[in-house]
């Protein structure tokens, strides 16, 4: 899942894509090296970012998926929390929802994945609420609830995927490291898990590297939690990434050989 942010403040891509034009040729390039889905933002979610208007957000991100819609079968995903732009977006020719807030800002727009059919990507986050000491307690917690809601909205169970929300609330490193290091107790939930570990801040802590230049450290946690079992990888960066999954696919498919005898 290729990261397209159509934004002016994005934390290590802000004004790159800005235009359609950009974000388009960019979205392009990202399927040219691999990318299976594109994830359209318009607004940025990293910590501190002004909150800007559903009118600005539809007038950033509707073009950008028209276009795409129209040059590629590639399936498009909708960054957004709001249920307005999430029905703009399906319209326009978007495929799946992907909500940070974990429906718990909007359920509304569980209720237009359920009435479109759209793909549903279900994010964990920590921001606004008091988290359990647990992480994966928390995760727990949080996804009874965000479930919950997908479900007496109608959503289907098979178009649901589940997002631990690396660095969203996550104060610490060792926060982060620990939900890494006990992904595969998220299989419980049931649900295919989608990451988003690129770039983030933790990772920065750990090399000492700008978020410009944490492509490889990324392309390390790929390969570790695919090996743990995530199944959809967000990045910003699809080829180095790319290349970390052939790895690890072929690590899992040398020791499924090896166990079948």
């Amino acid at each position: 899942m290729a990261i397209i942010n159509v934004t002016p403040d994005s934390f290590s891509d802000g004004g790159l894509h800005n235009t359609v034009a950009d974000a388009v040729d960019f979205a392009m390039r990202c399927v040219d090296e691999g990318a299976g889905i594109l994830d359209i933002g318009g607004e940025s979610t990293r910590p501190g970012a002004a909150e800007i208007t559903s009118n600005e957000e539809l007038a950033r991100v509707i073009p950008v998926i028209e276009d795409l819609a129209r040059r590629t079968d590639v399936l498009i995903s909708i960054d957004t929390y709001r249920a307005s732009t999430a029905r703009a977006a399906i319209t326009a020719g978007a495929h799946i929802i992907n909500d940070v807030h974990g429906l718990q800002r909007e359920p509304e727009i569980a209720r237009v994945a359920a009435e479109t059919g759209a793909g549903l990507c279900i994010m964990h986050t920590g921001r606004g609420r008091e988290k359990l000491a647990d992480p994966i307690e928390d995760q727990r917690h949080f996804f009874d609830q965000s479930l919950a809601i997908a479900k007496a909205a109608g959503a289907a169970e098979e178009t649901i995927m589940l997002d631990p929300g690396f660095g969203f609330a996550k104060e610490t490193t060792e926060e982060n490291l620990s939900l890494l290091n006990r992904f595969s107790e998220l299989h419980q939930l049931g649900y295919p898990l989608l990451v988003g570990t690129s770039r983030k801040r933790f990772l920065g802590a750990i090399t000492g590297r700008d978020a410009k230049d944490r492509d490889a450290a990324t392309a390390a946690t790929t390969v570790a939690l695919r090996l743990k079992g995530a199944s959809v990888f967000r990045v910003h960066n699809v080829a180095i990434n790319r290349d970390a999954l052939l790895l690890a696919d072929a690590m899992l498919a040398q020791e499924q050989a090896v166990r079948q005898g």
